[in-house]
């Protein structure tokens, strides 16, 4: 504190005495300023108690991502692969998210009932989620794509869904995987039309106006003998990233009463993300994993 002595300004040094009142400032007292009536404009967006909060994102624009990139149809691996890595980057960020599901060029996070991550503030759940999975899809590009270039930066949009009970979320979980069925039981079909069967995009496309799911099975396997339940799970049902405990043993050098410095193998148990490819829209993968969901009762 500066009582009774000079205190130093710029280019000169100019006796004075300072009080304690003239020392110390408040941050609010700094802050004020006739500018300050803008923040009127912000809106409440604090999302609502007791609900699961859903942020799903989407690539824009992808087709002409895919097309520049030389992705392989129907499906490219390296791609699936980067995205789950980009997800996976992303709740390791926010250890809230309880289950994350995705399919080609999408990802749905769920945050848990009880999360008060920035304040269950929609915008900064949504802003956050989509730039550390973008900045992760860039960053980690390399580890899929190789040499291959990065021609421009991929861009996701994003959006906040709340859903109030178990159903509610399993049943949204259960829309995008069967949505992931039915894009990718058209698409492996339609590129098998053009790929080996010989047909242009535009016949292939005509091929398969009006078939059902009966129909585009029975095209794979009279004509090309291809058992669609036999492709991978990784097409057919997507990813779908949870947290788990796992032990993993580690060796640490100790020494022991009485006893040298030697190493000793130590086992600890630590949440990992894991990765599922599998049905979720039966009962068996909630059963076998309970902690997913809090109770409707809460």
């Amino acid at each position: 504190m500066l009582i009774g002595k000079a205190c130093r300004f710029v280019g000169r040094v100019r006796p004075f005495v300072v009080t304690p009142s003239a020392c110390f400032f408040t941050s609010s007292n700094m802050a004020k300023s006739k500018f300050e009536y803008v923040r009127n404009f912000e809106t409440d967006d604090t999302c609502l108690r007791n609900c699961y909060i859903v942020v799903r994102l989407d690539g824009r624009n992808f087709h002409k991502f895919a097309e520049q990139h030389k992705f392989t149809k129907p499906n490219d691996n390296r791609a699936l692969g980067l995205m789950s890595r980009s997800a996976h980057s992303v709740m390791e960020e926010l250890e809230d998210i309880v289950i994350a599901y995705g399919q080609s060029d999408e990802f749905s996070f769920v945050f848990k009932r009880t999360s008060t991550w920035f304040k269950r503030r929609a915008s900064k759940l949504m802003t956050h989620v989509t730039s550390q999975f973008s900045s992760s899809y860039v960053f980690y590009w390399r580890e899929f794509f190789g040499d291959q270039p990065l021609l421009f930066p991929p861009s996701f949009d994003g959006r906040v869904v709340l859903y109030p009970s178990n159903r509610n979320l399993r049943d949204y979980l259960s829309w995008r995987q069967a949505d992931c069925h039915i894009n990718n039981l058209y698409n492996t079909v339609f590129w098998t039309l053009v790929q080996k069967g010989g047909l242009t995009t535009v016949q292939a496309e005509d091929r398969l106006k009006g078939t059902l799911a009966a129909d585009k099975n029975e095209i794979l396997f009279s004509e090309f003998d291809i058992n669609y339940n036999n492709e991978s799970a990784l097409h057919r049902k997507g990813t779908t990233l949870i947290w788990e405990k796992r032990d993993e043993t580690v060796t640490k050098r100790m020494k022991l009463p009485d006893e040298e410095e030697k190493d000793v193998p130590v086992t600890r148990s630590r949440r990992r993300v894991q990765a599922y490819h599998c049905d979720i829209i039966g009962d068996e993968f909630w059963d076998k994993h309970p902690d997913i969901l809090e109770d409707d009762d809460r």
